[in-house]
């Protein structure tokens, strides 16, 4: 950033300018505003759908539904958290951001972030005791043991990012700061100041790898022991029964690490820096618009529940874990 951008004031916070998408033309904003907003209306309606589903169908008061109601919560929590921003960018040309509000939205997109990798781990964690050690389950997974879980995984990835954030808000910023995104990531709000850039983005690298790569060797981990019990079954009714528990989880989990591979890989290749910014979209949206649609096709349950409630007078049904 040349000198000029950076003569702000010390005495007045800086304001955070979006410059969005930069080689989008003027004209395409208005079919990508409603591209974003039919997705995020997918997102809202799905994970909704899901949410009163669990809440309200007694048979789905169970640890595996508890888990993904909060995965359905983080989804609606995690996209209000950008989305409706980059919409007002896009429709009404609303670029600017106040520091607070900036460092917030930071804040909350990547704590969110990381705890819907937690709660993957701890999704993986509960299918690992279901199939592997079926007799203690009751025991391991009490309300109260999945309470402490699922608190656990928000606590410690709201508190992970604070670091980060904290030391990135005390750099220096010119008084308009040109922000290379749809909203405040880390990453291009750090390219935005005046400071010494390379302590913050090396730390925001490391944070990055530990949310992403500990939490994805811990479910490979629980689905090798899970694998190792699955072949041991001797039917083959048994082993499909088995893999079906767990094909709903693994789509959602494959779906999540690879929307982290594409925006990792916009980073880090030599592409242009839309591709970059788009990477980061697509993580931010691709797993909450799949996910709903993942638990409402293929897992029986769900889908009972859901018809049940638009159709209270049809005949109920439940199926297979």
């Amino acid at each position: 950033m040349d000198a000029t951008a950076c003569n702000g004031s010390r005495d007045s916070s800086p304001i955070f300018y979006l410059v969005g998408i930069p080689s989008l033309q003027e004209f395409l904003f208005l079919p990508v505003f409603f591209i974003f907003l039919f997705f995020y209306l997918l997102i809202l309606v799905g994970n909704t759908l899901i949410l009163v589903a669990v809440v309200a169908e007694p048979s789905l008061h169970k640890p595996m539904y508890f888990f993904l109601i909060n995965l359905s919560a983080l989804d609606i929590l995690l996209t209000t958290t950008i989305v409706p921003k980059m919409l007002s960018l896009l429709l009404l040309g609303d670029r600017f951001l106040s520091f607070p509000a900036c460092f917030l939205q930071m804040y909350l997109f990547h704590g969110l972030g990381c705890c819907e990798a937690f709660i993957l781990v701890v999704m993986a964690y509960d299918r690992y005791v279901a199939i592997c050690r079926p007799l203690h389950y009751p025991v391991h997974m009490t309300p109260q043991t999945n309470a402490a879980l699922a608190a656990s995984a928000w606590l410690a990835a709201l508190l992970l990012p604070i670091p980060a954030v904290v030391q990135t808000s005390h750099m220096a910023f010119g008084s308009v700061a040109h922000v290379y995104h749809c909203f405040c990531d880390h990453l291009a709000v750090v390219q935005a100041s005046c400071s010494d850039t390379t302590p913050q983005t090396f730390m925001g690298f490391c944070i990055a790898m530990v949310v992403s790569f500990l939490p994805l060797l811990l479910v490979l981990l629980s689905y090798a022991h899970i694998l190792a019990s699955v072949l041991r079954i001797s039917s083959q009714e048994g082993r499909s029964k088995a893999f079906s528990t767990c094909s709903s989880h693994l789509l959602v989990v494959g779906t999540y690490y690879s929307s982290i591979a594409i925006s990792y890989v916009s980073y880090r290749a030599d592409l242009p820096l839309d591709f970059h910014i788009m990477g980061n979209v697509v993580y931010a949206i691709l797993t909450p618009v799949l996910n709903p649609l993942i638990y409402t096709l293929r897992n029986k349950d769900v889908k009972a529940a859901i018809t049940k409630m638009a159709c209270p007078q049809g005949p109920g049904h439940s199926g297979d874990l």
